[in-house]
């Protein structure tokens, strides 16, 4: 593909994409997590650039204006996944998958099932499905995760993000450590561009959810880069990460940074993409 995609269908929605880069340079999609939006990829983009490479960054469903179904069986991990093939088949050829939180969740899922469409895979802050799952009986991860139960009840975060100017949903984000630009670069992005309720369809969508979609083993290169300030997502599950990935596989360890790689060492996951795209 050369010319430049801003958009896609599928499933009946429309799908913003940010194409960016060199117009033959390999394609690396990126994918977001929870609550951010394309532009968390804004600091890795211009030096994954510079290595020649040409990045796809997509708004997901519920973040594209055009794609925000209603109901949570609207937000199934395999709808999620089946949004990101489309791109990847729309491309025409196999990419490098890079996620983010959420977005690592569903590249874990679409490389499982789909290896022949994706040539590495790069997964940031958040382990292997099954990994996760692992950890939430063998560590902590159970308490780090108290906010995916309060997520499930109707209305209540987002009340939270709009009382008082949502200064608790706020400091939620502060308390993940989030800085005071990219706050306001969520409050702007999601919760006043009216995003929010469908944002926490993905977490709603889980108990409805095809598990099955998220158990393959990874026969890709594969990189997992973890922070050892994230207050979401324990150590264990990182670790545990390794037993399902078949192919080639590194862990990068970043320390001192908090839960939001994408936006605080930028450098640091560019270099860990760069290395595992080079690998091929």
């Amino acid at each position: 593909m050369s010319a430049r995609l801003e958009r896609f269908h599928h499933d009946g929605l429309t799908f913003d994409v940010h194409d960016s880069g060199p117009e033959d340079g390999d394609p690396v999609v990126l994918l977001h997590g929870f609550p951010e939006r394309a532009t968390s990829w804004r600091h890795v983009e211009p030096l994954l650039h510079a290595a020649g490479l040409r990045t796809y960054a997509m708004d997901q469903r519920g973040y594209s204006p055009g794609a925000r179904p209603e109901g949570r069986s609207s937000y199934k991990v395999e709808l999620l996944v089946g949004d990101v093939e489309a791109l990847v088949r729309i491309i025409g050829r196999p990419v490098h998958l890079v996620g983010h939180d959420w977005g690592a969740n569903v590249a874990w899922a679409l490389t499982g099932q789909h290896p022949e469409l994706i040539r590495t895979l790069t997964a940031v802050s958040v382990p292997h499905p099954a990994a996760f799952t692992a950890a939430m009986t063998s560590s902590d991860q159970a308490l780090r995760s108290w906010y995916m139960l309060l997520f499930q009840l109707p209305r209540v975060a987002e009340l939270s993000a709009q009382v008082g100017g949502g200064r608790v949903f706020e400091r939620f984000l502060r308390n993940a450590g989030m800085d005071e630009e990219d706050v306001a670069r969520v409050h702007r992005e999601v919760v006043e561009d009216g995003a929010l309720p469908h944002a926490l369809g993905w977490y709603r969508g889980l108990p409805l959810s095809d598990r099955s979609v998220m158990g393959h083993s990874i026969q890709v290169p594969t990189t997992m880069v973890w922070s050892d300030g994230d207050v979401a997502l324990a150590r264990k599950g990182v670790e545990l990460t390794e037993r399902y990935c078949r192919s080639d596989y590194e862990l990068v360890v970043l320390e001192g940074v908090s839960h939001w790689i994408p936006t605080h060492a930028p450098e640091a996951l560019a270099e860990a993409i760069l290395e595992r795209v080079a690998g091929t």
